[in-house]
């Protein structure tokens, strides 16, 4: 392991996805101990073998641009990086490399590569985890699984989830725009519209949840139960009669919650997230109402999830659950009143 020497070339290898305080941590650390520091970032076909959501190559490489220029760092040249190791097992100039503790092993297998090549082994700078707010690694696969941002911070902070929110009448332009693509249709024939979004959803790697009674029935009439559905039994605030409720039979698990209009709350947030972390598809009956339940659906989506709900008289709209969609939906939630 290195010790506090100073290097002349220090090699960073990684996927960098959703740049991160750890990324962060490990690039300042680097950049600490060497004169030159080369970044190989590996390209989208290696990338995409861990997961279909992970950003491309040029958004990942500019993402680490930017934050060299805002510290200006200028020592550092980027790469593509194209296989497992890249040039590592060959690189004349280098003297060290940096490593996470899962990824040790793999700088020790250079060393054996580079002994073979008569080349001297590179000392090993092992820099530590960041943590989160719970204690947690600060990974991108956790960033992705929409449970933290990219410090480590919750989108939902714990007093939100304790407390009775309302929405402040400030909101009211801003949640009357519609969330996403929206797909116009005949309101009597809300298939139609349904269709066209999802011909738009990627169906085979987003999970999709529906709010909203008609939407729900829409998506089961046409043959999808959606992963996870949220329904109050009203529809434009004019409860349904027994006929039109939605039939619920394809839904594995049933879960409840008590939302009054205009408000979010812990009961809510509960179903919300334990609906997420079913496998089988989930309903949940609220008792008052689900308007708002897409604000929460985002803080706690995986990235990539899709939300469909109803636009009265217009169509249907689609919200892809990302971080810009995230940090929108917790910036509205901060504006909400607490009542208890």
């Amino acid at each position: 392991m290195a010790t506090n020497d100073s290097y002349a070339c220090c090699l960073v290898g990684g996927t960098f996805d959703r740049f991160h305080s750890g990324h962060k941590l490990l690039l300042s650390m680097a950049i600490s101990r060497s004169e030159k520091v080369e970044i190989h970032v590996i390209n989208d076909s290696l990338a995409g073998r861990k997961s279909t959501f992970i950003q491309d190559y040029d958004t990942r490489v500019n993402s680490i641009l930017d934050w060299l220029e805002e510290k200006s760092y200028h020592s550092v040249k980027l790469f593509q990086l194209d296989d497992a190791f890249g040039p590592a097992p060959s690189h004349k100039s280098a003297d060290v490399i940096v490593a996470t503790p899962e990824t040790v092993g793999n700088c020790h297998e250079i060393n054996r590569m580079r002994s073979a090549q008569g080349l001297a082994e590179l000392a090993i700078l092992e820099v530590p985890h960041m943590l989160d707010y719970s204690g947690k690694i600060i990974s991108s696969s956790r960033i992705r699984s929409g449970i933290i941002d990219s410090e480590g911070n919750p989108w939902i902070e714990p007093h939100q989830r304790s407390q009775n929110l309302k929405m402040v009448s400030s909101l009211d332009e801003e949640l009357k725009t519609p969330m996403g693509v929206l797909f116009q249709g005949p309101e009597e024939f809300p298939e139609i519209a349904m269709s066209e979004a999802l011909e738009f959803i990627d169906r085979e790697n987003s999970a999709i949840i529906a709010v909203g009674d008609v939407s729900v029935a829409t998506l089961i009439g046409m043959g999808l139960t959606p992963d996870v559905g949220i329904i109050d039994g009203m529809t434009k605030r004019a409860e349904l009669d027994d006929a039109q409720k939605v039939v619920t039979s394809s839904f594995k698990n049933k879960l409840s919650a008590v939302n009054p209009p205009g408000h979010l709350t812990p009961s809510l947030i509960e179903a919300i997230e334990q609906a997420l972390s079913n496998e089988a598809p989930t309903v949940i009956n609220v008792d008052g109402e689900e308007d708002l339940a897409p604000i929460i659906i985002h803080c706690l989506a995986p990235i990539g999830t899709s939300v469909v709900y109803g636009q009265p008289k217009v169509g249907v709209v689609v919200q892809i659950s990302s971080l810009e969609v995230k940090q929108r939906c917790r910036n509205i939630l901060s504006m909400f009143e607490v009542v208890g």
